[in-house]
């Protein structure tokens, strides 16, 4: 990914456009909270708006700019018009630029990237729209990796009880899809058919699109070593493993935490639109400090303000940890089965406060072309509450639905 997005073909253009959108359809039954005066929770909702169970929306649609300038500086600009997290900011809708690099390469083995980078980190937050195998991501790079951005100008105060800031749905500056601004190392290198991948940057912590350019700093490294059994591309067929590391100094009511994530994936891939092609995937990833979690309901009355705000739990000693393994096979040239288990544990250092989400999803795909496909899954969903007795949080538990989801992933 380093490759695919960092630069541009060799034989690109100095201005080239392309894009995709993905329309897509959700649904589930909405189960209302038995306790909580009959509200739905937003894990029965659909985000980013949660205000329905079932609906369809056009979850992406981007446009992109990429080219040479020369055979040494390549460019990448993008803008995300969709309905998602990263659009969704201060609680209304705002599109924004999510990519916008250049990239030099004259230095041998270490080709500068520089401008709004999308970080080195785990696997499944660095790949292409293209190889997404499911609609909804796994809850552990949902919450671990994707996190909201916060103004960190804002008075939030800290909650004495929970030990975490409160944070209304109405200021959070959403998501930033992985991307940082800032400059990045990078290059790979083959040995036959071992090829040897790091990526090294520096950062800032803050959502550019929002407006919220923080000086807080981010360091970021992902180092990958693959064999490469032929082909080229998102889609070659090769087995690799990566670790990577991500460090940043966020701040919020004029105090600086600390946040750290980390972990290691493999993948294998082989076969891709052949009959009885495979692929094969594991992560695992591990967070201290800045552990969100995210509100239970939207506003109502009578509800307790840490059941309608974001819980932003900061401090080193707040941990969390998931992994995710995922399979997939086609069954004919265009049509691919997959399965997914995801498992996240949330705060397991403070037991109150501990949440440990576990998905099942089966999935099916059919494939167009590379860059063009149809994909439906439906997710068991489950949501255990360790601590007990917590009326409160069963009962939140028990109103967990299953869900469905389907999306046309169309580029142009």
């Amino acid at each position: 990914w380093f490759e695919l997005q960092g630069i541009s073909p060799a034989k690109a253009p100095i201005f080239g456009v392309s894009g995709f959108i993905e329309p897509s359809l959700y649904a589930q039954p909405g189960n209302e909270d038995s306790l909580e005066n009959n509200q739905i929770p937003h894990i029965d909702l659909i985000a980013p708006g949660f205000s329905q169970s079932t609906t369809a929306n056009i979850l992406r649609a981007r446009i992109m700019l990429r080219g040479n300038l020369n055979k040494h500086i390549s460019y990448f600009f993008g803008g995300e018009f969709g309905d998602n997290g990263f659009t969704h900011v201060r609680g209304g809708y705002q599109p924004g630029l999510i990519d916008g690099h250049f990239t030099f390469s004259y230095i041998p083995g270490a080709r500068i990237e520089a401008g709004l980078i999308r970080a080195p980190s785990a696997e499944g937050a660095m790949q292409g729209f293209m190889s997404y195998n499911f609609v909804l991501s796994s809850t552990m790079i949902g919450q671990l990796m994707q996190q909201p951005m916060y103004n960190s100008s804002n008075p939030y105060k800290i909650n004495t009880k929970l030990n975490a800031y409160l944070i209304n749905g109405q200021q959070t500056l959403g998501v930033n899809a992985f991307r940082y601004p800032g400059i990045m190392a990078f290059d790979w290198f083959r040995n036959g058919h071992w090829e040897f991948t790091y990526g090294a940057m520096i950062g800032m912590f803050g959502t550019v699109a929002a407006g919220n350019q923080s000086s807080s700093p981010l360091y970021a490294a992902r180092l990958q070593e693959a064999y490469i059994f032929g082909g080229k591309g998102p889609f070659r067929s090769d087995v690799q493993a990566g670790i990577w590391y991500q460090h940043a100094s966020p701040e919020l009511n004029d105090t600086s935490y600390s946040m750290n994530r980390y972990g290691v994936d493999v993948q294998y891939l082989q076969g891709y639109m052949h009959q009885w092609g495979r692929q094969f995937r594991f992560q695992y990833m591990r967070g201290t400090g800045w552990i969100s979690a995210a509100s239970a309901f939207s506003s109502a009355p009578g509800l307790a303000a840490p059941l309608t705000n974001t819980q932003l739990y900061p401090g080193s000693q707040n941990t969390a940890n998931g992994y995710m393994l995922e399979g997939g096979l086609f069954l004919t040239k265009h049509i691919e089965a997959n399965l997914r288990y995801d498992y996240y544990d949330r705060l397991p250092n403070d037991p109150a406060q501990q949440r440990i989400f576990k998905t099942w999803a089966i999935g099916l795909q059919y494939h167009f072309t590379p860059l063009t496909k149809i994909m439906a899954g439906y997710y068991f969903r489950t949501l255990d509450v360790p601590h007990q007795p917590n009326p409160v949080a069963n009962s939140i538990s028990d109103a967990v639905d299953n869900e469905f989801a389907m999306q046309a992933m169309i580029a142009f």
